[in-house]
């Protein structure tokens, strides 16, 4: 006789309105299509052959067992000598930086440490898709703050009007996922003044810290005392040197807020991957990399921006990160299909034209009226944004 099998024991889902994300669904529509990918944010260049080089060095030394939790001291070193030259504040590498598996887990890791049930944190929509499922998943509660919807900038009155006695929290992000805009020094101010007789702390998603163009200077968290003082700053080596794959990342902060970060990091990471810590750590040495980042990406961001010039796509600004958003309301051909909104656009864009592209619909919870600006990301080789831009000039 054959036992009928057990059905799967039901369970009540943490996420119940998460599914798969938009960059997963637009990437594998771009290649059941074998459309270009701008969409999702990843280089499809190839990483500086030394930093290769020192990883490879690394194994062959040994270095391939568990290293401290909190990452290899001459990383974290590196990275303490990084901020204080470029951002005037000097964190101890030994208690206040601690080596993650990328952003994500360094960004998930802080709300674990620090929210309680019922807790409150703030994030400025639209915004990295991570950050609202992290809240819910620490059992805080996810406060939407709009930014201002013609410009993509902080709007203080309303953070200020979104606080409460039970927020723990603020999340923000500059140079800007998916807008590309930059927060000034002034507003960094603002936020201070904001901040500067409460509890609440402060997550910095600053990933794209180098990546900021026409000669501004990015504004770390870390330039401000005060700010820092109560902040989380996390920034990611896959982004600097064009190595997303290896997910390495870290996070600055106070040693009374590293010492709960930690607590959680050992139990849900550990450790991150040694020869990888070793091979960056050598890197870092020389600075020229991360400080050419500027002009290197904003070659790209012109060259694309100059492309897309004379096409139906109306630019938005791009002052930092590596990617260009666009408005579409003027994009004839796709009207007349009779569809609507930016995510039907990216998915006529992949299947028609041969391009991919996320829909800004994607970062906000609940969109309100019509959607009509998408992203493309320029963090690709000339032929690839040459090959792209000329199916776009067809629009």
């Amino acid at each position: 006789m054959t036992a009928t099998p057990s059905p799967t024991p039901q369970i009540d889902s943490r996420l119940p309105q998460v599914g798969t994300t938009i960059f997963s669904t637009m990437s594998a529509l771009a290649q059941q299509h074998g459309a270009v990918n701008l969409g999702q944010g990843f280089p499809d260049f190839a990483c500086d052959p030394a930093l290769i080089e020192a990883v490879h060095a690394a194994m062959l030394q040994g270095h391939n067992q568990y290293p401290m939790m909190s990452g290899v001291p001459a990383l974290r070193e590196a990275v303490a000598n990084k901020i204080a030259t470029l951002y005037g504040h000097r964190y101890q590498a030994d208690s206040e930086i601690t080596i993650t598996a990328g952003a994500t887990q360094a960004i998930f890791t802080a709300l674990l440490a620090i929210v309680h049930a019922g807790d409150e944190v703030i994030i400025l929509e639209p915004c990295y898709d991570s950050y609202a499922p992290n809240i819910e998943l620490s059992g805080g509660v996810v406060v939407r703050v709009p930014l201002d919807a013609a410009s993509f900038r902080p709007d203080f009155a309303r953070i200020k009007a979104a606080i409460t006695p039970r927020t723990r929290a603020i999340i923000i992000n500059s140079p800007h996922n998916p807008s590309a805009t930059v927060w000034t020094a002034e507003e960094m101010a603002q936020l201070a003044a904001l901040l500067r007789d409460t509890d609440i702390l402060l997550i910095s998603d600053e990933v794209y810290e180098h990546m900021v163009f026409d000669g501004a200077a990015h504004q770390s968290v870390a330039c401000f005392p005060e700010l820092a003082a109560r902040s989380f700053i996390i920034s990611s080596f896959g982004k600097t040197y064009h190595v997303t794959g290896w997910k390495v990342g870290y996070v600055a902060a106070p040693a009374s807020l590293s010492r709960e970060f930690r607590k959680v990091h050992q139990y849900n990471v550990f450790t991150v991957n040694t020869p990888m810590q070793f091979g960056l750590a050598s890197f870092m040495q020389q600075p020229t990399p991360y400080l050419e980042l500027p002009a290197f990406y904003q070659r790209k961001r012109d060259f694309f921006r100059a492309g897309l010039a004379g096409s139906k796509l109306r630019m938005l600004p791009c002052e930092g990160s590596y990617f260009q958003c666009v408005d579409i309301s003027e994009v004839a051909s796709f009207a007349a299909t009779g569809q609507q909104g930016d995510q039907a656009f990216c998915e006529w864009l992949t299947r028609e034209v041969g391009v991919a592209a996320i829909p800004m619909s994607a970062f906000i919870a609940k969109p309100e009226g019509p959607q009509n600006i998408v992203r493309f990301c320029f963090a690709k080789r000339d032929e690839t944004l040459t090959q792209a831009l000329a199916l776009l000039r067809e629009l």
